[in-house]
């Protein structure tokens, strides 16, 4: 073994921690993912930053929150000046490679990576993007989610995952016969199980005779809503429409068979490492960049602060190095960074060029709290909201703010559903004033605000003088396999829904 292991990242999208069976669900099938778990650590409370793609995954990368690097909403450009956890690694000998999705937005598509084996799924460009002065983002999703939901014969989403797959996997083999003895980190990043809703029909045969869990909250009135939640079911067309059982029921089996696709992507990877020798020196890390609301609530997708939305599964599978372990402390996506780079390290110091938001895991390993109290933070600053929303989690409770909307107070523990705020409640004004206090130390809303606004103008600005004349695409092609993905010629749902039918 040598001083400085391999390392593999395997990122979902859109995959809440609840589906998995190592979380406690009865029926998902993934064996893969299950021996990850079972031989690796499974980290119980892990958060993402930030529920959205973009923003979510460039905080990842950058270990920052997303209000510090300007990742306002999924059509802001993450900068080339900051560095990411492909840099970090890079500068300590590594091959770093991505295989998939990063949604990487900006002429610069490598950001630290020395080498990226497919285009990205989505623009590069500020096709896609908040506005706060009218309300509304550019093609958002809507209802067709639901309604055509189910199987499908083939999908452009299992061709991009398919092929991330065969070129990491490929990758892998290539690593272990090259004269580059160099120690690899790849990223292979997915886009299933997001939506639409939809599996072939090997997988949604999967689940045939299980009872998939219905939403534990399926719909609340409107009039029990908080604002934001009714902003973001608008935005979708969910508000006020009628969504049948057998929609859910579909469209949630549908998720199932996603996941379960996704698990056979992971063997396929696992089988790669074990096929070349090399899986015994290769620390491997599965995650998703948010979770998915899936009928709970009433509410589908992300961009808001309920568990679902919020909670991602985090594996961390190195059995020659760690002992197999649940986790119980509160962890987030931008303790990636600096686990990586300890990783890399060997626990060594390492300097870093900004200061970070994350920790390393590692030390939570090596001291784990009986009764975790380290704070968790999170942002909205995209589209659904006038203003940016806070959150801060610490201990059992769970705390949003927002100069657009009134706060909100969760016990975890207590409401696991957070159907009771507790903002305004006897017995909790000295609670809700430490967490105003301290998020207003944290964030400066008014500033933000202001910089986020003139930020939505900039792109604005650039995107509309860029769509005249001859274009000059930032999308990431190697060579010939740009076509197929969406690139914002078209609506988001024609492109997502032009998937060849089941054969009978």
């Amino acid at each position: 073994m040598t001083r400085q292991p391999n390392i593999l990242l395997i990122q979902t999208d859109q995959l809440t921690a609840s589906v998995l069976g190592v979380y406690g669900d009865p029926v998902c099938y993934t064996p893969n993912i299950d021996r990850l778990a079972g031989e690796g650590i499974v980290f119980e409370n892990a958060y993402c930053n930030f529920p959205l793609c973009a923003p979510s995954r460039f905080s990842m990368a950058t270990g920052m929150l997303a209000s510090r690097i300007g990742a306002f909403d999924n059509g802001a450009e993450l900068p080339a000046s900051i560095p990411t956890y492909a840099h970090y690694l890079r500068a300590r000998g590594y091959h770093t490679c991505l295989s998939g999705k990063m949604h990487f937005v900006g002429p610069d598509q490598l950001h630290g990576f020395e080498e990226r084996l497919t285009s990205d799924i989505y623009p590069a460009d500020f096709s896609w993007g908040a506005d706060w002065s009218t309300g509304e983002q550019r093609d958002v999703t809507d209802l067709s989610m639901l309604t055509k939901s189910g199987v499908c014969g083939r999908s452009v989403q299992i061709d991009y995952d398919t092929a991330a797959t065969f070129h990491g996997a490929r990758r892998i083999f290539d690593y272990a016969r090259e004269p580059d003895r160099r120690p690899f980190f790849l990223h292979v990043s997915y886009t299933h199980p997001h939506d639409p809703y939809l599996c072939t029909k090997e997988y949604w045969d999967l689940y045939e005779d299980q009872e998939i869990p219905e939403p534990a909250i399926p719909d609340i009135p409107e009039a029990e809503r908080d604002p934001h939640s009714l902003t973001v079911m608008g935005q979708s067309g969910l508000l006020g429409a009628y969504v049948t059982e057998e929609q859910i029921s579909r469209s949630r089996r549908a998720y199932y068979g996603s996941v379960s696709f996704i698990d056979d992507q992971v063997g396929v990877l696992l089988d790669a490492l074990e096929d070349s020798g090399q899986l015994e020196n290769t620390v491997i890390l599965f995650t998703s960049d948010h979770g998915e609301m899936l009928g709970e609530r009433g509410m589908w997708l992300k961009k808001v602060f309920f568990e679902p939305s919020l909670k991602i599964p985090l594996i961390l599978h190195a059995p020659s190095r760690f002992a197999h372990a649940r986790v119980r402390e509160l962890v987030s996506l931008v303790d990636l960074l600096p686990t990586l780079v300890d990783l890399a390290g060997d626990g060594a110091s390492f300097d870093v060029a900004d200061t970070l938001d994350g920790v390393s895991l590692l030390g939570t390993l090596a001291s784990p709290s009986d009764d975790p109290q380290r704070p968790l933070y999170a942002e909205i600053t995209a589209d659904g909201t006038p203003a940016p929303i806070f959150m801060i989690r610490r201990g059992r409770h769970k705390f949003t703010t927002s100069d657009a909307f009134e706060p909100q107070l969760f016990d975890l523990e207590a409401d696991p559903h957070e159907l009771k705020n507790l903002a305004g409640e006897p017995g909790h004004d000295a609670l809700l004033t430490a967490f105003a206090e301290e998020a207003a130390g944290k964030w400066d809303s008014p500033r933000l605000t202001g910089e986020i606004i003139l930020s939505q103008r900039r792109r604005q600005m650039v995107h509309n003088a860029l769509s005249q004349g001859r274009p000059a695409a930032w999308d990431h092609d190697p060579g010939g396999q740009d076509r197929a993905w969406f690139r914002g010629q078209s609506r988001y749902n024609d492109w997502a829904f032009d998937y060849l039918p089941p054969q009978d």
